[in-house]
């Protein structure tokens, strides 16, 4: 399984910590909202507002260098607009995984 890492926010950034810093409260404060929000729309089987917080969610898993997970969103995605939740356990295991990275910046 692939690991999350800042690779990409450093290259962004080109050594620019302040801006780095940033990018990383952003990530602290946003991702949490957007796991809850996705929780609670998969509960609630509203699969169209799922599959909208999970487009959302998938930027910010390239933002932490998850290039396979980016791809999984995607076709999570797509699979809920079809009211499909084949890939959710999968989906929810990286969500764990940027959690429990985020957390730890």
């Amino acid at each position: 399984m692939e690991q999350p890492n800042l690779n990409y926010i450093q290259t962004l950034s080109g050594g620019d910590l302040d801006f780095e810093k940033k990018i990383i409260e952003i990530l602290k404060q946003e991702f949490p909202e957007e796991k809850s929000v996705y929780e609670n729309c998969i509960t609630q089987e509203n699969f169209k507002e799922t599959a909208e917080i999970v487009h959302k969610i998938k930027h910010k898993m390239s933002i932490v260098g998850l290039e396979k997970s980016y791809e999984l969103a995607v076709n999570y995605e797509k699979k809920l607009l079809n009211n499909s939740t084949e890939l959710r356990g999968e989906f929810e295991s990286v969500l764990e995984t940027m959690q429990n990275y985020i957390e730890n910046l």
